[in-house]
This record gives C-alpha cells, sequence and structure tokens, in this order.
C-alpha cells in the first residue's frame, strides 16, 4: 500500500470511479462467475484500462500511487461488487508488492510497469501443502546450478497462477535455517518447468481460481529477490498489505449484504406491514451497521499508519482479524433477514455468506492473526 502522492480530493474521485465501475461493469457479472466458475481475468481488459491493476504501485513504477487509506476504499467497492474479481487483483498485488519490497530498481522496472498496466498478471507463491500458517515450513528449495537456481518443489492454493505470467515463489536457499533460510525468486512459467493443476474447486470465490504449482525450474540468479535469505522479511511486509486488503474486501462484502438487507426489509411485509418496523429486526440492521463501522476504522488506522510510513503489522493483523469475523457475522444476518428467499441462489446472499468464509482462513488465520496482535503486545 501507498503513502500519499497525489491530493485527497484526486484520490477521491478515483475511489468514486472505481465504485462506477464496480456496480455498472463488476457487479452485473458476478453471480455468472459463481455460477460458471469462469476466471474474474475475464475483466482483466476493463481493469487495465481503469488502472486497477496498478493502484497499489507508485507513479516511479507505472501504477498510480493511490494512497493507502483510498485504496482500502477502491478494494472494498470491488469486493462489493464481485468477491472473485477482487481476489484475482489483491493476489497479483501480493505479487508486485513483493517486487516493489525486495527487488532492486532493475527488477522493478524490468516487471512492474507491464504488471500496472495489466499487460501482465502475477501470483504469490507462499502457501504450500504442509505449510500454510508456518511458512517456515516450506519444503520448496532453490539450490545453486551454475549462474542461477535449481527450484523445486510445490505450491498450494496459488491464486492467478494457472493464468500468472510470472509468479514470485518462495523457496528455502537454507534448509537448516528455517525462516532465514527462505529466498524469494521471480519465476516466469513459460521459461518452462512450472506445472499447474486445474484449478481447486471452492466453496467460494469461484472465479477468482486457486492452483497447486510444481516447480522444478531453472531460474537465473538476477530473478532473486533480494539477498539470499531475506525472502520471509520481505513477506512479512507484503502480508501486511495483503492482510489490510482483505479486511477491506469483508467490508466491502458485509457492506453489499447489508443493502441488500435494507431494501429486503423495506419492501418484504409480513401481515401487511413491511418487516422494516419490526424492533427485532432492526437491532439485527444496527449491529451490522456497527460491526460494519467498526471493522472500517480498524483498516483505516492501519492504512494511515502505513501512508505515515510507521509499522503497521499489529494493526494490520486487528483489521484482518475484526473484519473477517465481522463479515461473517453481517453476511450471515442479511441471509437469515431474506428468510428462505436468502437460502435460494436467485440472490446473491447465499454467495456472499460463500465468499466471504475464506477471509478468517487465509493469508493468517483468525488463530495467526490472535498470536501475531499478542506477540506484539507482549514484545
Amino acid at each position: 500500500m501507498n503513502a500519499p502522492t497525489m491530493t485527497s480530493e484526486d484520490a477521491a474521485a478515483l475511489v468514486e470511479a472505481v465504485r462506477d465501475f464496480s456496480r455498472n461493469v463488476l457487479a452485473p457479472a458476478a453471480a455468472a462467475i459463481d455460477r460458471t466458475g469462469r476466471s474474474a481475468t475475464m475483466h482483466l481488459p476493463r481493469l487495465a484500462q481503469m488502472g486497477i491493476m496498478g493502484l497499489n504501485l507508485p507513479e516511479s513504477c507505472g501504477g498510480i500511487g493511490l494512497p493507502a487509506t483510498a485504496l482500502f476504499e477502491a478494494v472494498a467497492a470491488i469486493a462489493g461488487a464481485c468477491g472473485s474479481t477482487a481476489s484475482m487483483v489483491t493476489a497479483h498485488w501480493l505479487a508486485t508488492d513483493s517486487i516493489l519490497i525486495g527487488g532492486s530498481p532493475e527488477q522493478q522496472q524490468r516487471y512492474l510497469p507491464d504488471a500496472a498496466a495489466g499487460k501482465t498478471l502475477g501470483a504469490f507463491g507462499l502457501t504450500e501443502p504442509g505449510a500454510g500458517s508456518n511458512p517456515a515450513d516450506m519444503t520448496t528449495r532453490a539450490v545453486r546450478e551454475g549462474d542461477g537456481y535449481r527450484i523445486t518443489g510445490t505450491k498450494h492454493f496459488i491464486s492467478n497462477a494457472g493464468e500468472a505470467d510470472f509468479i514470485v515463489v518462495y523457496a528455502k536457499t537454507d534448509m537448516a535455517a528455517g525462516a532465514r533460510g527462505i529466498s524469494a525468486f521471480i519465476v516466469e512459467p513459460k521459461a518452462g518447468g512450472v506445472r499447474c493443476s486445474p484449478p481447486e474447486p471452492t466453496m467460494g470465490l469461484r472465479g477468482g481460481h486457486v492452483f497447486e504449482v510444481s516447480l522444478d525450474c531453472f531460474v537465473p540468479a538476477e530473478n532473486r529477490l533480494g539477498e539470499e535469505g531475506k525472502g520471509f522479511r520481505t513477506a512479512l511486509k507484503v502480508l501486511d498489505a495483503g492482510r489490510l486488503e482483505i479486511a477491506a474486501c469483508a467490508v466491502g462484502i458485509a457492506e453489499a449484504a447489508l443493502a441488500a438487507a435494507l431494501d429486503w426489509a423495506k419492501e418484504r411485509k409480513v401481515g401487511g406491514e413491511p418487516i422494516a418496523h419490526f424492533q427485532g429486526l432492526q437491532w439485527m440492521l444496527a449491529d451490522m451497521a456497527t460491526d460494519i463501522a467498526a471493522a472500517r476504522q480498524l483498516g483505516l488506522a492501519a492504512a494511515r499508519k502505513c501512508e505515515q510510513g510507521e509499522r503497521f503489522s499489529m494493526e494490520a493483523s486487528m483489521a484482518k482479524l475484526f473484519a473477517s469475523e465481522m463479515a461473517g457475522r453481517v453476511t450471515d444476518k442479511a441471509l437469515q433477514i431474506h428468510g428462505g428467499y436468502g437460502f435460494t441462489t436467485a440472490l446473491p446472499l447465499e454467495r456472499y455468506v460463500r465468499d466471504c468464509r475464506i477471509f478468517r482462513i487465509y493469508e493468517g488465520s483468525s488463530e495467526i492473526q490472535r498470536n501475531i496482535i499478542a506477540r506484539h503486545l507482549l514484545g
């Protein structure tokens, strides 16, 4: 996420443009993407035209340099319209953030302008079948071979990998050093040695495809990001931004669910009276709105620290923890307010419930976020 490089007025105007685009382009296609499992990359040309693929990057790297607080609102707007598209875009940002944070100026200029323009798609290769919440347990290794490295191993649940032009792969260059032995590399699948499974069948975010990636590839030394053993440090910084983006996704989907519930409560009648007149339901709506407002403020507080160049790891974890749990509560209540109709696929409520469930799991489960917060508190 970015420090401010544009006026607040320009940032607000850009966020409003993203809202309009999300409402008019992404939302109408969301149900079909969910039903058919078509990849959200179908939107790439329009996303590129809007500059959305580079919202997270500074202008020096071909991006827009949207401030972190405005970026939070932009992500919320995209997710509220189509969770799958938000998943695809933010996964791309994990890859480009890795290069921005850990890469040399030469690497940044080689990869980021095209990625920001939507000409190339990135993926973030950290998770493995046996190493999810604890990346230090990863078994993917990078062994010196000539003027580069031979990377071997398997990554799992890697968003965008099947269509990616580059994957930032985290692998151990020192198997005995734990997290301190992890290095990061830019892998280009077209060079060979990278095999992706078909997309995993998932409960939600069905157009935000995730893949298992098998690696047995040669990578030139010039594609290593930073020094050997510095990859885990890069990944942690990338995940701070990623967790804030998940919080924004949670806020966006919860807002969409609340909006649907409000409309339904005003229109649905029982005994000739709108159900919005019933106090019990009013309290549900009040709790939902309060939950969303609290999650937004946690996210924006973390984003402001990011803008000021301060460390925001604990705040990002707080925002992700609260917002992801909040989205589960809010979408469930919204479905309940719709009664049996909410359980049908004719309305988006059940999709909201399914799409937001993963937020409590990936990029560090809720339990891991509590560990991180406690570690910061206890020192």
